[in-house]
């Protein structure tokens, strides 16, 4: 299946610049001529953004955006945040580097510089993963390799997007952290899911508390397991590493399924290629 090439952040536009733009390539544009990057993965631009603002109004902006030229102007590459404080600080023109950049390009750039700048939430993050799959067609292997992160670090990112939106908020706001946000992902029931988010932020319940709870409740509503057979639990961590996908066992000795979860077709697909090659080693 053909793939589309993903760069590497800024190293796919400025060879050899991966991480910082020098001021010689810069050139002073008036921050009024340009327009955001339609393709920002950050959904909470304005974090910590006075604080930046403070420190462009003592040392001015140190490190420039990246744009490309319109008819009507200049449009965002890379900088949103630097070029939000800027403007917040009172600046009416701005370093940036000009730089002809395709539109697919910019998705990939925007996606990629964020995630390994580290500039995303834990949900922003798992979002960003899930274009990269969905528009470019890549495999978990694939995102991990270009973003420098490990296979099981995409899976697991990507798993927080199952959970239900009052968690997902309370994530990235900081409400919560990523390993409760993981704890409660071991029960199925969102509205349980829900109660036990409220009960962190209310309460202040730890992460080990979490897990306690979610190994004692019932994983659907109506009747359901008390504490998993601990053979059976071994059973399923071992899949989930082998296939580096959620797997559960349901049922009994004697007739029962085995459920993996997978999120988005390239997934779906490497699975069920993983799935195959132990029945056929050569395939």
């Amino acid at each position: 299946m053909n793939r589309k090439a993903l760069g590497k952040g800024l190293a796919a536009i400025i060879p050899g610049e991966s991480k910082v733009v020098a001021a010689t390539d810069a050139r002073q544009i008036p921050i009024a001529e340009i327009r955001a990057n339609p393709f920002q993965p950050r959904l909470n631009v304005d974090r910590q953004l006075e604080e930046l603002a403070a420190s462009i109004r003592e040392n001015g902006v140190i490190q420039p955006v990246v744009v490309r030229k319109r008819l009507d102007g200049f449009e965002l590459i890379v900088g949103e945040r630097r070029l939000r404080a800027a403007k917040l600080a009172g600046l009416s023109h701005v370093p940036a580097v000009v730089k002809d950049v395709s539109e697919p390009k910019m998705l990939e750039i925007a996606l990629t510089e964020n995630i390994q700048r580290a500039d995303l939430d834990p949900v922003e993050e798992a979002m960003a993963y899930k274009r990269l799959a969905d528009e470019f067609n890549l495999t978990h292997e694939d995102i991990a390799r270009r973003v420098g992160k490990s296979r099981s670090a995409v899976t697991n990112s990507l798993r927080l997007l199952a959970l239900p939106q009052k968690v997902r908020d309370a994530l990235s706001a900081g409400l919560i952290s990523e390993g409760h946000a993981r704890a409660l992902l071991a029960i199925t029931n969102r509205q349980l899911q829900e109660d036990l988010c409220a009960r962190i932020i209310k309460d202040g319940l730890s992460v080990r508390a979490i897990e306690q709870l979610c190994s004692t409740k019932p994983r659907s509503p109506g009747p359901g397991r008390t504490r998993p057979d601990p053979n059976v639990a071994a059973l399923e961590e071992s899949l989930q590493q082998s296939l580096g996908a959620r797997v559960r066992l349901r049922g009994k000795d004697d007739a029962g399924e085995i459920v993996i979860e997978y999120h988005g077709a390239p997934d779906r697909e490497r699975i069920i290629r993983l799935l195959l090659s132990l029945r056929n080693p050569d395939r």
